[in-house]
């Protein structure tokens, strides 16, 4: 697939709260306006985020699946240490690029 033309180089999304339950539909459509403007980079904050579910990490491997297709990267910055592990539970924090605050991008399955 060719590399859709980039409105923006990147974007962040800050999530405060759970993601979880009747919140993660909100949260859904804040990532899909967010991917809607092309970026090249999507980062989102998990910094303010307490706890994840499962939903939250099939939408956000389905986000990741979607930026890649079209050479964009997604980011996820500064997950709490309770998130990291719903993040390791599932196996996916070797798919993902997790990023702490203040820092470049740790490489999908590099070694943590």
């Amino acid at each position: 697939m060719q590399r859709r033309h980039s409105a923006v180089p990147e974007i962040i999304v800050a999530v405060s709260g759970p993601l979880d339950g009747p919140a993660l539909d909100r949260w859904r459509r804040l990532v899909e306006d967010a991917v809607s403007l092309h970026p090249v980079r999507l980062v989102i904050d998990l910094a303010g985020c307490p706890r994840i579910d499962a939903a939250a990490i099939v939408l956000l491997l389905q986000v990741h699946r979607e930026l890649i297709c079209v050479d964009a990267q997604l980011i996820l910055r500064d997950p709490p240490p309770r998130v990291c592990r719903m993040l390791n539970l599932a196996h996916v924090d070797r798919v993902f690029d997790i990023e702490a605050a203040g820092q470049r991008p740790a490489q999908a399955g590099a070694s943590r």
